[in-house]
């Protein structure tokens, strides 16, 4: 929002030659007022815009003279110069155009002279022999044409001489750009050259008047000869594939134009040009001319390309305006796009389609023009029945979802071109019932909705026909629109679909209706389905609905805010939504934002609380959604005014909001927070600019800005209190063991404030400066964000003290304190914490930028300093190259170090840490303006060969064939000779020689076991070896392999950089630049060896990163034999790949390691815009590979070839590039699968998914949209994500696939019958759902039918069970897919083919009885049954179905009732099958029960079957699947608030029983929950008769459970027990003593239930049985515990609410929601029944306990335990600070306590200020309780040893001991805050400010505000 400064112009200025200004200075006049003397002052100016103004007077001075004047040679002069001046400028320079503007009004006196001039001038142009002086020659040509009158006079004067110009031109350019092949810099700007010579010559012969005439009369003319040469070549441009695309398709406009031009007579252009484009030219019949200078168009072969760009040239250059080319023109147009037609099935190009698309566009476009004044029969052929028309919608509907996007809009120009073509060619007819409309609409709407061509088709069709027809079809469709709304790739489709649709529609019901009533039908229509997905749609349809429907609605109708708040504000107060769900508030903060920020909605004015109050805008603040809460702060912050005053109630909110927001798990909802209040600052800074010129004028502010009457000293004041408010809260936020969100919050947003406020310059006025409010303790903070081991933190720190160097200078005073930094940083770099380098190079950049290194390094360097000491960039690189002078220096060291001993490296000094900071200094250093460039230059060079060594001495451990598990020995220890052995068994095992020959293992007479001995300990995980301490410490391979790669890393990276940022030296005697070309050139060797040789994934994804700043680089370079080194490097390791070399490095495992991203990078650094060949020759090459069946090769390339594939498939760098090559990617991969080797199998997988993701798109979500099997119907690809094309589009790319595809489905298709009858069991069953995709969706049930028919039947004597089985699921799948598929369930056909299945079934009928031994075919063929029941609706109430004369019914009841459920089981143990034909027994059992209730409902009438049975059964199968009904049932009432199921209340006995007596864990649990979903009161009083167990103790029972059973059951058991004991509780309130013990072990399983360590489930459980507790157990008026389990009870709550998983702390505040909503505490607060988030319900639960404790009367007893909390007593100080040698290397990758969540300080900060407030308000007597003082001397005692520890630490200890510091900081601030609390007991210290926060009157204050 700021006011950004207006761009300056760069104006170059213009000069003239030596003799020129000789002869100015000659002709000026001694009082300088003749035009000589105007133009030499004008040349001797050395600022172009002042010169532009010199120009503009020589006109109006030559105006003024008179006829005499004409002759003066000082004017002849003048104006001779004025033409040399014009030709030396160059196109761009806006003095030519305004020396253009200038000379086009030149007096006429003087015009004859000044077309001499320029003619004379352009002539010398015109001679220039200079190749590379052409452009500027045509550009000049190009310049007289534009509305300059005396330049294109002269052009015309010289027409014979610029055209034979600009033919040798494109000539000679076109010869040198064949020389440069290869040197893409060069043909670039060549090609570019030919461009404009093409384009100029086409202007020429356009604006050349009479020319077309001039060559008619005389076409022997040398005029016509260079025409006929230009037209020549042009042709042969348009047939040039090595050009550019821009270039022939330019050519063919010329083509088409010249030929239009030099044609006698025009009647014959249209016949030509159709000959041409069908091929058929006569030769006989055309010009000679025309055959000698096109000859190659006349053939019959010309390339589709060419013909593109000739029917491009047609549209473009022809006259189609009003049909003047008569009858042939019209055929020439049908002509036209009947060769686009052919064309289309062709052309599979990217470029080329996009061009067809726009030719296609333009073509509809002429036919528009021609029909204003056509003939009939044109229009018939161009009618939307016409096959044009069809043809057109065809390609409409192939490319509506192509992946360009502009090809896309062109599709929907062609459509609407399409109907606009139509009503042209029916004008008068009624077009809503047109059957093209008619039919057109029918279609479309029948599509589904996730085609994105369908919306903007659509919306095309409301422009011409209006809505209302389409309302008629469906008044449903908005909300279609909207539900599809959830997708983010529709999103964009169905918001502009749905403005076109509501627009149309507002206006014609305002055209139609008198009445103003038909606003109330268009807010139905329109409005209320927003509303509706607003408060209830899913969380991504309500957010896009937002951000793209709801603007344009609410810009379009601004009135229709006042009703969508009036329904929000009526249905808030009556919700019961769930929780975490937006709810009504959330649409109601939605929609106002909106409205706020699009200008419908001013500041808060009492106009705005009329529409939301303050306590709306206060919960949706802190709503437990974040979106609310995120919609809520940008209603207060976004305003459509910059300049708009911020309120004080808007702040007030906004701090509230900061409070309690910052710690965000949502990195989007903490960009949203920092954005937000980024605009909040920037209205702050810019409205203050406004109040402060107000204040200046001594006025105040207008009723417009004014907020609450203040006057503008009072506003600023306000602003400057908030900000400084604001930034306390953030610095508070960055305590000790603040969380990751925390800090990324409260840095990003002071940065934003230091950003908007800047330092005050000049005369601007700032109100406010983050510099004021930052001392010394503010500064250590921002410093000890670097020790955070998230980058991000580190990152915002270092630039937010970078934005005050102010504040940073003053604080780099203390040499001492520099010294410590440096040291620390030094110490950090060589750390064996990877993120330790980190902080390192954060600390040493901040003391380069300061000037702040220590005194001792700065001296020895001063004479670095060769400029002026206080200039910034000296000072800046001076201090650079001194560290990493110092770096490098230790650095060289400790290579030597390693190259004796890598384990002593690894422990001690892994050297990466050095690397990283040197990388990072040079990142922030400006290379390309150094003055120390010799001293620069000896450190590169020192630099390379370091890094070169530091590579030799790790790269064999990355290179090994397992480098995670490689330890290898010292050379300087007793068995150096094993180094040798363990280097040689770590050489790669995956070359090619590993796949080639066989390995013989080495034939041992005996074994030494001395010898194995010593060969384990040698490679053993461990080994010891003496730190730099002179400890002893364990050196495991993972610190070895950690200290390898991410060497190799910083190694890449730094040569990467170097690379990239480094200038770079042509030849090493050049005196510029740091690198020579041969340095580059060892660079380029350094990354192909590790890239091809690296086995570590971490090491060659690094060197890849390296390497394409390498490749980027080269490939931009003016060195020749630099560009070629790509080339050549490409070139080397395809003829590797290919040669299958024994003797290869080239790792063949590991999906081909790094070869695939060497490759990568070369071919996606190549440039875009070229021809792409080196990516064309290597596809080509790779593909041959992998397609390759030659064994005599080997399978090695093949695999090579395959992987490389797949990483070219996933670069997106490569775009629509790689496209042409999908098809045969997908045959090799497809192909692939058939091979014998696995380790092709596995290539060919992982390519097949990279080439799915490339063509279908990346997956996005399982929405609804993307489960259904829409291909089935409309010829779909069946895809599980929203990225699925049409069969027609697919194959319309990839037409090769075709035939290529159907063979292989063929050849698939002839296995699955085999397969169906394999004798083994998985076989069968993948063929069955192989069989679905074959089977069209009409030709399922014949297809079933013949299946069925191919069973056997019962009286068969032979038969096979495999063929049965094979069969029967291949008709449950089927099945499956067609009673599934929703769109056929209403088919007219679907009950009479059901009917048909059902009757073959039944025909089979014994297959599921016991004539059928098998249960396994039994099984399935039950599950048929189930599927087929499942479609029919149940006969109920004497009613008679459709098919209930087939008996269904009764045939599944006969089965049942016949069956083992009913009869017993005959089998003792598990016979095969038996588990499968349980369970689909069961399932077709349980309908049939449900219905025998049913039936016997009322009557006691015995049932031969029911649940009770079904539960007895012995096999668990059964059990579980009836059980699972059961609880289904029993769930399903309880959230429909409805009574339980009466037989669920019947069956309390059987449950209690089965409790007691079940084994199998999983019907265990589910009888649990049932127990648990049911009322206690309904079973709980019979366990004593049933199960013979008091209530008492069966709750003993429960809880022995959850206290000893799995996770599950655990969670299920302590709900249960905890609805038993609040029934006991509730029932038994006179005798609480009797379940005492019984309270107090159910208080320690909740306590123990709600540990950081447990799994999830049990947590969640815990916050379960609190929520269902709390009114009986947390807030009862009257406790029912004893106040220590209470306490504990809501030290749980506490816990939970400070958990890291989200779930958890979600279900806790739910219990700190029904804890503020109770009679007794809903007044503690004012957010009592609302929604509120995890930060906030901490504060608000530690309010309600601390008021709870006053009203139980328990302040003395309960206050020393709260005050516990607040110490921690569970820990120890002197555990805070582990010995120095402990621990520190054991877990190499752990992050010390990382918390994303959990803040101790925020705990005690929240703890601390209530219990002040709660001692404040009591007025409690100072007492002298024995607990009280034990705590005091507590405290004392470990305040007194947190300081002692203190002391113990090392100097930087933040730095180097930063977890040990961390924790002493937390305890210190611990013990601080119980001490002060107890000198305020005893009134030794006074309240202060910091404990009195402006939140509490936000929380504790009781309830005034009326509800909203």
């Amino acid at each position: 929002m700021g006011v950004k400064k207006k761009r300056e112009m760069q104006v170059a200025a213009l000069t003239v030659c030596h003799q020129d200004l000789e002869i100015l200075r000659s002709f000026a006049d001694a009082e300088g007022k003749n035009l000589a003397s105007l133009l030499l002052h004008c040349v001797q100016l050395t600022d172009g815009v002042s010169q532009i103004h010199s120009v503009k007077q020589i006109v109006p001075f030559l105006e003024k003279v008179d006829k005499n004047g004409m002759c003066d040679p000082a004017i002849q002069s003048c104006l001779d110069i004025l033409a040399g001046i014009y030709f030396s400028l160059t196109l761009k320079n806006p003095l030519k155009k305004v020396l253009i503007s200038s000379l086009n009004s030149l007096p006429k006196l003087f015009l004859t002279e000044a077309i001499h001039s320029f003619t004379s001038h352009l002539q010398e142009e015109l001679n220039t022999a200079d190749l590379y002086s052409y452009r500027k020659v045509i550009d000049n040509i190009s310049s007289c044409m534009e509305n300059f009158n005396l330049g294109r006079a002269s052009v015309v004067n010289l027409l014979e001489n610029v055209l034979y110009f600009l033919h040798k031109s494109l000539i000679e350019i076109l010869e040198e750009n064949r020389k440069f092949s290869g040197n893409h810099i060069v043909q670039t700007q060549l090609m570019n050259d030919l461009l404009v010579g093409i384009r100029v010559s086409m202007t020429l012969v356009q604006k050349v008047q009479g020319l077309q005439s001039d060559l008619g009369n005389d076409s022997g003319s040398p005029i016509w000869q260079t025409m006929c040469g230009l037209l020549s070549v042009f042709t042969k441009f348009l047939n040039d594939d090595d050009l550019l695309q821009t270039i022939q398709s330019t050519s063919g406009l010329a083509v088409i134009l010249f030929v239009k031009t030099m044609i006698h007579p025009p009647e014959k252009l249209p016949e030509l040009i159709s000959s041409l484009l069908l091929q058929s030219v006569d030769c006989t019949s055309i010009p000679e001319w025309f055959m000698d200078s096109c000859r190659s168009l006349c053939c019959a072969d010309v390339p589709a390309s060419t013909l593109l760009f000739l029917c491009q040239g047609t549209l473009a250059m022809l006259d189609w305006q009003d049909g003047s080319m008569g009858p042939s023109g019209e055929a020439l147009l049908l002509d036209t796009v009947r060769v686009l037609f052919t064309l289309s099935s062709q052309i599979k190009e990217s470029t080329l389609e996009m061009f067809l698309s726009r030719i296609l566009a333009s073509w509809t476009s002429s036919a528009i023009h021609i029909l204003g004044s056509s003939s009939p029969s044109l229009k018939d052929s161009l009618n939307g029945g016409s096959s044009i028309a069809r043809r057109l919608l065809e390609y409409v509907y192939t490319h509506w979802e192509h992946p360009l996007d502009a090809l896309r809009h062109q599709t929907k120009i062609i459509f609407r071109n399409i109907l606009q073509i139509h009503r042209l060619t029916t004008e008068g007819a009624d077009l809503v019932t047109d059957p093209f409309f008619l039919e057109l609409t029918k279609s479309l709407l029948q599509l589904e909705w996730h085609i994105k061509g369908k919306y903007a088709c659509l919306g095309c069709l409301v422009e011409s026909i209006g809505i209302e027809h389409i309302l008629s079809v469906d008044k449903t469709i908005p909300s279609q629109i909207l539900e599809v709304m959830g997708d983010q790739s529709l999103v964009p489709y169905a918001s502009d679909l749905l403005e076109t649709m509501f627009k149309n529609h507002k206006s014609h019901l305002k055209s139609q209706t008198a009445t103003s009533t038909w606003m109330d039908e268009w807010h139905e229509t329109w409005v209320s389905p927003l509303l509706s997905i607003l408060c209830g749609g899913n969380l991504d349809q309500k957010s896009y609905v937002i951000d793209y429907y709801l603007p344009r609605l609410l810009n379009y109708s601004p009135e229709s805010l006042q009703y969508m708040v009036k329904i929000l504000q009526a249905s808030i107060d009556t919700e019961t939504g769930a929780c975490n769900c937006r709810g009504a508030l959330g649409a109601l903060m939605a929609c106002l934002r909106t409205a706020r920020a699009h200008g419908h909605l001013q500041s808060a004015t009492p106009a705005w609380e009329t529409l939301v109050c303050g306590a709306r805008i206060k919960q949706g603040l802190i709503h437990q959604h974040c979106q609310v809460r995120i919609d809520t702060l940008g209603l207060l912050c976004e305003s459509n005014r910059s300049t708009e005053v911020v309120s004080p109630e808007e702040m007030q909110w906004v701090q509230f909001f900061i409070t309690y927001n910052l710690n965000s798990q949502s990195p989007g909802v903490r960009q949203q927070i920092c954005s937000l209040l980024k605009k909040l600052f920037c209205r702050i800074q810019e409205s203050s600019q406004v109040l402060y010129k107000l204040e200046q004028r001594k006025s105040t502010l207008d009723s417009e800005n004014r907020s609450s009457g203040e006057q503008p000293p009072v506003s600023l004041q306000q602003y400057k209190n908030f900000m400084s408010s604001v930034c306390d809260i953030l610095f508070e936020a960055l305590f000790p063991g603040s969380s990751y969100s925390t800090r990324f919050s409260a840095l990003s947003i002071l940065g934003s404030v230091a950003e908007v406020f800047p330092v005050s310059e000049g005369t601007i006025q700032t109100v406010y400066q983050l510099s004021h409010d930052i001392d010394a303790g503010r500064f250590q903070i921002l410093i000890e964000c670097f020790t955070s081991t998230f980058e991000e933190v580190k990152t915002l720190a270092f630039d937010l003290l970078m934005k005050l160097p102010s504040v940073t200078a003053g604080q780099f005073q203390d040499p001492e304190k520099l010294q410590d930094l440096f040291q620390a940083a030094l110490e950090l770099s060589t750390s064996t914490k990877p993120y330790d380098c980190v902080t390192a190079s954060y600390l040493l950049n901040l003391l380069i930028w300061q000037d702040a290194l220590p005194a001792s390094l700065s001296a020895s360097s001063a004479w670095l300093l060769t400029c002026e000491a206080g200039e910034k960039a000296a000072v800046l690189e001076r201090n650079t190259l001194v560290v990493i002078k110092c770096l490098m220096e230790n650095l060289e060291d400790e290579i030597s170090q390693a190259e004796d001993s890598l384990l002593q490296a690894a422990s001690s000094f892994p050297m990466y840490g050095r690397v990283h900071c040197i990388t990072r200094a040079f990142q922030k250093l400006p290379l390309h303006d150094l003055q120390l460039v010799g001293e620069w230059r000896l450190v590169v060079e020192r630099l390379l060969l370091l890094s070169y060594r530091l590579s030799a001495v790790v790269s064999p451990v990355i290179q090994s064939s397992s480098p995670e598990g490689l330890i290898p020995m010292d050379t300087d220890s007793e068995s150096a000779s094993r180094l040798q052995v363990i280097l040689n068994e770590i050489q790669p095992r995956d070359t090619n020689a590993y796949f080639n020959q066989a390995k013989i293992l080495e034939e041992r007479d005996s074994f030494d076991l001395e010898d194995l001995s010593t060969s384990v300990s040698n490679i053993d995980s461990f080994a010891d070896i003496k730190g730099r301490e002179g400890r002893t410490c364990d050196v495991t391979a993972q610190m070895v392999l950690v200290c390898c790669w991410r060497s190799m890393k910083e190694v890449a990276l730094l040569l990467g950089t170097l690379c990239q940022l480094l200038p770079m030296r042509p030849v090493p005697e050049s005196s510029s630049g740091l690198l020579t070309v041969q340095q580059v050139k060892e660079i380029g060797g350094y990354f192909k060896q590790h890239l091809l040789q690296s086995r570590h994934r971490g090491a060659f994804e690094l060197a890849y990163t390296g390497f394409v700043k390498l490749t980027e680089i080269l490939n931009r370079c003016s060195d020749v034999s630099l560009q070629k080194l790509p080339e050549q490097w490409l070139w080397s390791v395809l003829e590797e790949i290919k040669s299958s070399d024994p003797s290869s490095k080239l790792c063949a495992t590991r999906r081909s390691a790094g070869i695939p991203f060497y490759i990568q990078a070369l071919l996606a650094s190549e440039p875009k815009k070229g021809k792409m060949d080196l990516l064309k020759i290597t596809m080509k090459e790779l593909i041959s590979l992998a397609l390759s069946v030659d064994a005599s090769k080997g399978i090695v390339p093949q695999v090579h070839a395959l992987n490389i594939l797949r990483a070219l498939f996933r670069d997106t760098r490569l775009g629509e590039n790689i496209i042409p090559y999908v098809a045969d990617g997908a045959k090799a991969a497809i192909l692939g699968f058939t091979s014998p080797v696995w380790a092709v199998r596995n290539s060919s997988t992982l390519l097949f998914s990279s080439l799915i993701t490339r063509i279908f798109g990346v997956k996005r979500g399982k929405d609804e949209l993307s489960k259904t099997n829409s291909w089935r119907s409309h010829h779909h690809l069946a895809l599980p994500w929203e990225g699925r094309m049409t069969g027609r589009e697919f194959f319309s790319r990839f037409p090769e696939l075709y035939p290529f595809l159907l063979k292989q489905l063929e050849t698939v298709a002839n296995t699955v019958g085999r397969c169906g009858c394999s004798p083994i069991y998985h076989s069968r069953e993948m063929a069955a759902r192989a069989l679905v995709p074959f089977i069209t969706i009409d030709q399922i049930a014949s297809t079933v039918h013949a299946l069925l028919d191919s069973l056997p039947n019962s009286t068969d004597q032979c038969f096979r069970q495999n063929h049965i089985h094979g069969t029967l699921l291949q008709v449950f799948h089927l099945l499956q897919a067609y009673v599934t598929d929703s769109r056929h369930r209403t088919n007219a056909d679907f009950q009479q083919e059901l009917s048909d299945v059902i009757v073959c079934t039944k025909a089979k009928l014994w297959l599921a009885t016991r004539q059928n031994p098998c249960l396994v075919t039994r099984a399935v063929y039950i599950d048929v049954l189930f599927l087929l029941t499942s479609c029919l609706d149940r006969p109920a109430g004497g009613q008679q179905p459709a098919l209930e004369s087939l008996g269904l019914w009764e045939d599944v009841r006969r089965i049942v009732l016949g069956s083992e459920l009913v009869t017993g089981f005959p089998w003792t143990f598990k016979v095969p099958g038996l588990p499968q034909y349980l369970q689909s027994l069961t399932k077709l059992a349980i309908p049939e029960v449900w219905a025998s209730l049913a039936e016997t409902e009322g009557q006691a009438v015995p049932v031969p079957l029911s649940f009770p049975r079904l539960l007895e059964s012995s096999f668990s199968e059964v059990r579980l699947l009836t059980l699972e009904t059961l609880l289904e049932r029993a769930t399903s009432s309880e959230l429909e608030e409805k009574g339980p199921h009466p037989l669920l209340c019947s069956m309390g006995e059987e449950f209690l029983l089965l409790a007691m007596k079940e084994t199998h864990p999983g019907c265990f649990c589910r009888v649990l929950k049932i127990l648990y979903h049911m009322n206690p009161n309904e079973w709980l009083p019979q366990t004593e008769c049933c199960v013979h167990l008091s209530t008492k103790e069966f709750l003993i029972w429960t809880m022995d459970i959850a206290s000893n059973d799995r996770s599950e059951i655990q969670s299920v058991a302590l709900k249960l027990a905890s609805k038993v004991i609040a029934y006991h509780v509730q029932t038994c309130e006179e005798n609480k003593d009797f379940l005492a013990s019984e309270l107090r072990q159910w208080v320690q399983l909740v306590v123990r239930s709600c540990g950081d360590h447990l799994p999830t489930a049990s947590r969640l459980a815990a916050a379960a049985a609190l929520t269902s507790t709390t009114p009986l157990f947390l807030t009862s008026p009257q406790p029912i515990l004893e106040l220590q389990d209470t306490l504990s009870l809501w030290r749980c709550v506490l816990t939970l609410l400070q958990s890291e998983e989200q779930t958890v702390r979600e279900a806790a505040t739910e219990i700190v929601t029904t804890a503020m909503s109770q009679g007794n505490t809903c007044q503690s607060t004012e957010f009592a029944f609302c929604q509120v988030n995890a930060s906030i319900a901490l504060a608000l639960a530690l309010a309600v306990l601390c008021d709870l404790l006053q009203q139980w009367g328990q302040l003395g007893s309960g206050l020393p335990i709260l005050l516990g909390w607040l110490l921690g007593g569970d820990d120890d100080p002197q555990d805070l600070v582990q010995s120095p040698h402990q621990g520190e290397d054991d877990y190499i990758f752990e992050k010390s306590e990382v918390n994303f969540w959990a803040e101790t300080l925020t705990f005690v900060k929240y703890l601390c200020r209530q219990l002040f407030h709660l001692l404040h308000q009591s007025g409690w007597p100072s007492p002298h309780s024995q607990k009280l003082c034990h705590l005091q001397t507590t405290a004392s005692e470990q305040r007194h040893l947190v300081s002692q520890l203190f002391r113990e630490l090392p100097l930087s200890a933040e730095f180097l001991k930063t977890v040990e510091y961390t924790r002493l900081r937390i305890q210190e601030e611990r013990t601080s805050a119980v001490l002060r609390l107890l000198a305020f007991l005893e009134g030794k210290e006074v309240l202060r400010a910091e404990d009195c926060p402006r939140e509490w009157r936000q929380l504790m204050a009781p309830r005034t505000e009326a509800a909203c």
